[in-house]
């Protein structure tokens, strides 16, 4: 009998995820040099995550 997908361990689990916390929509503003220091957080506009 084989195992359900859902419990398989998390390190074969590696899906990309699509939405990005605000502390990595920040960071990847700065790597791209679209963030500007003094910036609000709240609004942020939409990034899609690098591959």
């Amino acid at each position: 009998m084989s195992q359900h997908r859902s419990l398989k361990g998390a390190s074969t689990i590696a899906a990309r995820r699509n939405v990005l916390k605000r502390f990595e929509r920040v960071e990847l503003l700065k790597k791209r040099g679209q963030w500007k220091e003094g910036q609000k957080v709240t609004g942020l506009p939409k990034t899609k995550p690098d591959v």
